[in-house]
């Protein structure tokens, strides 16, 4: 019986555990902070768990439109109910994997892991620090034939802008808040910061944006990100691009953010979202030869493995990408390979990501970025949400569906939704990019009447029409 251990129990140690399980292996996880790791307990769920709160504001914004007279300022948040429920479904979400992963026979050790310099037969072994007050109190060494990293990372800390939980946070402290941010200052425009500045301006708070770059995300789709940012600029966040900040200081009543200009922006609380790093330090990797890069993740190739035969890595750990779909495929890819099954190496190209901002953006294969610098060729089409029946009727008039197909075969390579479920509208590209299929597959299915979901099927309908032209 093949011996694992797992690093980790966020998506890619509990997803890895249970395909090794599956496969016949003996598979202990150790995890520190509780199953389901950060992506649970601090980061996934309990942030798109408050922006479904923060949803429920967007909706009432079309109410008198609609017909239906609400003052949405008779609609206040309750920050500390909100918070409430945030935290209780983060713990419920936990302990169900961890009550699947005990059905299924998988030990779980709450604690930290290192690896030791091995002299036994063991290929592996592991060092679990168990927490204190845990049933297996104590230290206690694992032998692994196979060991697989998912430490997962950690919110950036700038040296002059250091959290303290309570006026200068991260956003896994946001929801220890007892009452709604006055005027909350987000500095960096990635994901993140776009998606909590987008929830805090629909609950109420006066919201700032700082950005380094020219807009918001500077790194997704151009023709989003233009969307997102008129929507905010609609809703009254304040943007200082192409600023970065050089300092957040706590004041009597609040927080001084100074950038690098000189200027300085005031604000009663500062949320940092500057990036994350690995949780690699002190877990000994160096000691048994796993390389990390300059910034401390763990380079992998296709099947994740790392550069010491036995051990996997998996996660954000690996800097892949961040997204928990990807760190579950990494940690199953791993185990089907570490124990001999057939396996595909993980494709990037089709990864589907969406932001959870209002509305959201949703995003699948090649990139309008790439095709518009001739890196790859392909047929294009945009249409405005505005134009769809359902749309209409539901009074949106911001967003769009983009498709992106090979020129002379039509096959889907890629594209983007910009919608307020986008998350759940990008599914049909995903399945057509991942499987091959062309524009003339997708204009052939049948779609509701009426369905935002319309816009795909007739986007393929006009791709397909512009490829009978050429």
């Amino acid at each position: 019986m093949t011996r694992i251990v797992i690093m980790g129990g966020g998506p890619a140690g509990y997803e890895a555990a249970l395909v090794a399980v599956q496969h016949g292996a003996d598979v202990t996880v150790v995890e520190r902070d509780g199953m389901g790791g950060a992506c649970v307990i601090d980061d996934c769920v309990p942030s798109k768990t408050l922006i479904a709160s923060a949803g429920v504001r967007v909706e009432l914004r079309r109410a008198d439109e609609l017909g239906v007279q609400v003052d949405r300022h008779d609609a206040p948040v309750d920050l500390p109910s909100v918070n409430a429920r945030v935290k209780s479904l983060a713990l419920a979400q936990s302990a169900d994997v961890r009550a699947r992963l005990e059905r299924d026979g998988i030990r779980i050790v709450r604690g930290t892991a290192r690896f030791l310099a091995t002299t036994t037969g063991a290929a592996h072994v592991i060092e679990a620090v168990t927490a204190e007050g845990s049933k297996d109190e104590g230290r206690e060494e694992l032998p692994a034939d196979v060991v697989l990293v998912a430490t997962g990372a950690t919110p950036r800390v700038l040296d002059d802008a250091r959290p303290d939980g309570e006026r200068i946070l991260t956003w896994r402290q946001l929801y220890d808040l007892k009452e709604l941010p006055e005027h909350l200052i987000v500095v960096g425009s990635g994901v993140t910061g776009a998606e909590f500045c987008s929830a805090y301006v629909e609950m109420g708070s006066e919201v700032t944006l700082i950005s380094s770059r020219d807009r918001v995300m500077p790194g997704e789709d151009a023709d989003a990100a233009t969307v997102l940012q008129d929507v905010f600029v609609d809703r009254g966040v304040h943007m200082y691009a192409q600023a970065r900040a050089r300092s957040v200081q706590r004041t009597d009543d609040g927080v001084v953010v100074t950038l690098a200009d000189g200027r300085t922006v005031t604000g009663s609380h500062a949320l940092m979202t500057v990036g994350s790093i690995p949780n690699t330090a002190d877990i000994g990797l160096a000691e048994v030869g796993v390389e990390t890069d300059g910034g401390g993740f763990v380079p992998v190739d296709r099947v994740s493995r790392t550069s010491v035969p036995g051990v996997y890595a998996a996660g954000d750990c690996t800097g892949l990408l961040m997204l928990a779909s990807v760190a579950a495929m990494q940690g199953r890819i791993a185990m089907w390979h570490a124990l001999g099954e057939g396996v595909a190496p993980i494709k990037l190209k089709t990864v589907a990501a969406a932001v959870f901002t209002r509305p959201e953006i949703a995003t699948v294969g090649i990139s309008q970025q790439a095709i518009d610098a001739g890196e790859v060729p392909a047929r294009t089409i945009m249409l405005p949400l505005a134009t769809n029946p359902r749309a209409k009727m539901q009074g949106l008039r911001r967003g769009f569906v983009k498709l992106f197909c090979r020129p002379a075969t039509g096959v889907i390579i890629g594209g983007v939704i910009v919608a307020p479920v986008a998350s759940e509208l990008i599914l049909p590209i995903a399945m057509a990019v991942q499987n091959g299929l062309t524009v003339e597959d997708l204009a052939h299915t049948f779609s509701v009447y009426p369905s935002l979901s319309g816009s795909i099927t007739e986007a393929g309908r006009q791709l397909m029409r512009h490829g009978d032209l050429d």
